[in-house]
């Protein structure tokens, strides 16, 4: 066995050293046609034909121990395995010198893909790679059809209470901007869409509604909505449809006629009764203010109206004040973060970024085969998890529930750390870039503005632009029972599990080793896309929502890209979660 082996390496080696050979001479009698084309020029000679000759003859020397060094260290079986190290770069600078000059790549594809740093010795199944990517090509249609076909309502456990939450709180945010100075009412009209477009979708989300409820009270808020939407013939039509119908909606129907209908008033001790009606049936909020005061008005109740408008003046100005002090910190945001953009567009020709944070960044010097192999199989097993946590965890744990994130990410992260990082010598700080010293914090701070202020002004740009197709983000898709109803303990989870958790292992997972992988293949654009596209299947939002969350994983993509750090997408990522849920309980807790 030792005979053959030693017989085998030496043939080896012979047969290297024969081709190296063979393009020595090749490479020698080029040079001799261009010595001898020098003196019919009128140059003189160069003196450095010995010297070339002696370069080329080192450069066969070095191919020759190359491909003995192969021979002795490729044990037998593994020859087209062979990851390649850091060592074979140093060691093949003949080949790529001789070879003829690249055509240059497409523009989607890599360029600038960093060597493989360190041995990797792993073999990964095929078979089990490829089941691993059925699977995940399984769940992610699975979360696309289950939210093409199912009702979105059917993630709220009350959706009944909580949309008349949601509209009666939004009405009162629109009743206090009317309240407000004109300065403000411009402002505020800029940064949202416009009232026509909020009364339609809140209208078709109670139609939504009605389809499947079987609570009385939302039909009756529905031709409310209607008819303060200027639909009052609608809301009359639905009316008198209910005077056929089981209790309460013959009632229900009279006090629609009775507010909103055209004929005279005849007996005046009736609207107090239905005025008591009201009351009994509809929770203090902007549905009652609105049918009460129809009612008083017809009545011609001065002191009845003018008592119902100051309790509700209390209420609205409480609830737009605490709305607009939100969108006031978003505003600034957007204007600070503005002013770092274009101080970024205006240095973006410098030969080196002032906000590179960290080295080596993307492409990561990883090999792309095994980089992938880890993804998908870490991938399915996360996605594994996640199914049992959905299906066997109760949905009021909330600390089981926001342990789900870090759990179903550990299986990728630790084979990531296992075959990618340990491998190539690096700790999680080194190749995710998380340690990056004091000294580059207001770097940091830059990005983040930046990054955060263009999520915003993305948001912004596709509400103007979705507002003549009528499209919007579903209500469900934002609304959070925990942020709303839930104990302020269970609130700091969910705060926990929004603010910290997600955005810590999405950016792991998304930026951190997708994006970084697909760098190796495709050039940042299409890489970005590829990454954040996955990013938002994953998350099962309507198309408002999808482009939204596409949006900021590009914005993520480029912050890792341009500082080589995954610090400024992760604290981006914490400040767009942290907006929304301040936002979400801001207006309806």
């Amino acid at each position: 066995m030792f005979t053959q082996s030693v017989r085998s390496i030496l043939c080896g080696w012979l047969h290297e050293t024969n081709q190296i050979d063979q393009t020595d001479r090749a490479c020698l009698r080029r040079a001799d046609q261009r010595t001898a084309v020098l003196p019919s020029l009128g140059f003189p000679q160069p003196a450095e034909n010995a010297s070339q000759y002696s370069r080329v003859q080192s450069l066969s020397a070095t191919g020759i121990l190359n491909g003995l060094l192969r021979r002795l260290a490729t044990p037998r079986g593994f020859e087209g395995e062979n990851q390649h190290v850091i060592v074979s770069m140093i060691m093949e600078p003949a080949s790529l010198s001789l070879n003829e000059p690249q055509q240059s790549k497409p523009w989607w594809q890599a360029t600038d893909v960093p060597p493989s740093i360190g041995v990797y010795p792993g073999r990964f199944s095929p078979m089990v790679t490829l089941l691993s990517a059925l699977f995940l090509t399984v769940v992610l249609g699975s979360v696309v059809g289950l939210s093409a076909s199912t009702s979105k309502l059917d993630q709220i456990e009350s959706p009944e209470q909580a949309l008349s939450l949601m509209v009666s709180r939004t009405m009162d945010v629109q009743e206090g901007l009317k309240r407000a100075p004109y300065w403000e009412q411009q402002l505020f009209a800029w940064t949202s869409s416009g009232n026509e477009a909020e009364w339609a979708h809140e209208i078709e989300w109670y139609q939504e509604l009605a389809e499947i409820s079987e609570d009385p009270l939302v039909p009756l808020q529905l031709a409310v909505l209607q008819a303060e939407a200027g639909h009052v013939s609608q809301a009359l039509l639905s009316a008198n449809e209910w005077a056929r119908a089981g209790d309460p909606l013959p009632q229900f129907a009279d006090l629609v006629m009775a507010a909103y209908g055209e004929g005279p008033v005849h007996d005046a001790d009736k609207y107090v009764l239905w005025q008591a009606e009201v009351a009994e049936a509809l929770p203090a909020g902007w549905f009652y203010d609105r049918l009460a005061e129809r009612l008083a008005r017809r009545a011609n109740d001065t002191a009845l109206l003018a008592r119902i408008q100051e309790q509700a003046a209390v209420r609205v100005d409480r609830q737009f004040l605490r709305s607009h002090r939100l969108t006031f910190v978003e505003l600034g945001a957007m204007a600070v973060g503005t002013v770092v953009c274009m101080l970024l567009w205006f240095r973006r020709n410098e030969p080196s970024s002032f906000v590179r944070l960290h080295e080596p960044g993307v492409p990561p010097p990883w090999p792309g085969g095994i980089g992938a192999a880890v993804l998908l199989r870490g991938g399915a097993i996360g996605a594994m998890l996640t199914a049992l946590f959905l299906l066997y965890a109760p949905p009021d744990n909330v600390p089981l529930r926001a342990l789900a994130i870090p759990l179903t990410n550990v299986p990728l992260l630790l084979l990531a750390y296992r075959h990618l990082f340990r491998p190539s010598g690096m700790t999680f700080d080194d190749g995710f870039g998380l340690e990056i010293g004091w000294a580059r914090a207001g770097r940091l701070v830059i990005v983040v503005l930046a990054v955060v202020a263009a999520g915003l002004w993305g948001g912004w740009v596709m509400d103007r632009l979705a507002e003549p197709f009528h499209l919007t983000s579903h209500w469900a898709e934002w609304f959070d029972a925990d942020l709303v109803w839930a104990t302020p303990s269970l609130t700091a989870m969910s705060l926990v599990e929004y603010v910290i958790f997600a955005p810590l292992f999405e950016e792991l997972a998304f930026r951190g080793l997708l994006f970084a992988i697909l760098r190796r293949k495709f050039s940042f654009l299409p890489a970005a896309l590829i990454s954040a596209g996955i990013f938002g299947i994953a998350h099962g939002y309507g198309l408002v929502g999808l482009l939204s969350v596409c949006w900021s994983g590009v914005l993520w993509a480029w912050s890792y890209e341009k500082t080589g750090s995954l610090l400024p997408g992760i604290l981006a990522h914490a400040i767009n979660n942290l907006l929304v849920c301040l936002a979400v309980m801001a207006l309806l807790r």
